[in-house]
């Protein structure tokens, strides 16, 4: 009888409002799936736009200003990821007057979770991802952030007071610094056992590989 594979921590970096975050880890957790090997994810701080104004900016307009991307290019890029979402259980429910938002209080609240519990921070980073990409909910707003935490069990009163006070902030622009330090500019970023970096969305076949070698060196040094 083969021995159940070790269980291998990743650490993701990654915003929550980057679509191909939200690709790639579900890409790794299928791949965890089929390979049958465990996975225990922490994620950490990046926002892709640091000075984004708190009423936020369509998003059509913001890419276009950022990437120089076109009304057409948009369109086709959406649809890219929806399908690709769809194939992976994740609904992306883009629309014209999609509004890109700051995502510091968001950070913020994953950094609080974290502290509530084994796999609490997971957990709100998942639903951040589908109130962003799925109900196109506005996360700069405390009122929301609050609502998305309630529904998963937390104090609604304890979390608008958390983020009204700032009291995570210093903790995500800390959490920040160190990645950058460590050369990360773009995201997805998964570090596999504090010892293999991967960028961008690889696929489910690829991070396959990537887990089936990390669980082969992980076994290799426990005896």
């Amino acid at each position: 009888m083969t021995p159940p594979s070790p269980t291998i921590n990743v650490d993701i970096v990654s915003d929550v409002v980057c679509p191909w975050c939200v690709i790639g880890y579900h890409q790794l957790a299928e791949a965890s799936r089929l390979s049958d090997i465990p996975i225990e994810v922490r994620w950490h701080p990046f926002e892709l736009n640091p000075q984004m104004v708190a009423e936020g900016e369509n998003l059509r307009e913001h890419l276009a200003a950022k990437y120089g991307t076109t009304p057409e290019g948009s369109r086709q890029a959406r649809k890219k990821l929806t399908a690709m979402g769809a194939e992976l259980g994740f609904t992306f429910n883009y629309a014209d007057d999609m509004r890109m938002v700051n995502t510091f209080r968001a950070h913020q609240l994953i950094d609080w979770a974290e502290q509530q519990g084994h796999n609490a921070g997971h957990r709100i980073k998942l639903a951040l991802f589908s109130a962003f990409f799925s109900e196109r909910r506005d996360l700069h707003r405390i009122e929301v952030l609050a609502d998305i935490a309630a529904g998963l069990g937390h104090d609604k009163a304890a979390v608008t007071a958390m983020l009204e006070a700032g009291d995570r902030a210093d903790s995500v622009r800390e959490r920040q610094a160190y990645w950058r330090r460590q050369g990360i500019s773009g995201v997805p970023a998964m570090v596999f056992n504090d010892r293999y970096l991967v960028t961008g969305a690889q696929g489910v076949d690829n991070y396959q590989e990537v887990l089936k070698q990390v669980a082969a060196e992980q076994t290799d040094e426990a005896h």
